[in-house]
């Protein structure tokens, strides 16, 4: 039997946009990978989105993944939204434009071929894991805010 990925994921922003970091933690066979990042000027959806991007990327293809999110916005969008946008042309019912649109072809392009459960978390409720993604993407605004580099 093929292992799991486990992930959390979250962003933040300082103000938005402002400076924004994300943050997310894959434990795949009890074995840890951290993923941290951070932006001068982004927004708060960015910074969600580029948190699950870069740890789908980071996990191998034919390993069954569960992302977890705070974020209705990611866990929607790749649930739900996604499929019509991309049968509109990437507009949304009202007709006008999907926001972020090359960050979700680039999601797009991550999840084919892989077999993800999105899960909704709520934020700032205890969730342990959902916390510490939390504090390290706060953290990497904090150092955007700041100008430090990676």
């Amino acid at each position: 039997m093929t292992e799991q990925a486990i992930i959390f994921t979250d962003g933040a922003c300082l103000g938005n946009p402002g400076p924004g970091g994300y943050a997310a933690v894959i434990t795949i066979a009890g074995q840890e990978q951290v993923i941290t990042g951070h932006d001068r000027t982004t927004t708060n959806n960015k910074m969600e989105m580029t948190a699950a991007i870069k740890a789908l990327e980071a996990v191998p293809h034919g390993v069954p993944i569960i992302l977890h999110s705070d974020s209705q916005y990611v866990i929607k969008g790749a649930r739900e939204w996604l499929h019509g946008w991309k049968a509109r042309g990437w507009r949304k019912a009202d007709g006008k434009p999907v926001l972020n649109q090359d960050l979700w072809m680039q999601m797009d392009a991550v999840m084919v071929g892989r077999n993800i459960t999105w899960k909704w978390v709520k934020g700032h409720a205890g969730h342990t894991e959902n916390e510490r993604v939390d504090g390290l993407a706060n953290w990497e605004a904090v150092k955007a805010a700041a100008g430090t580099a990676q």
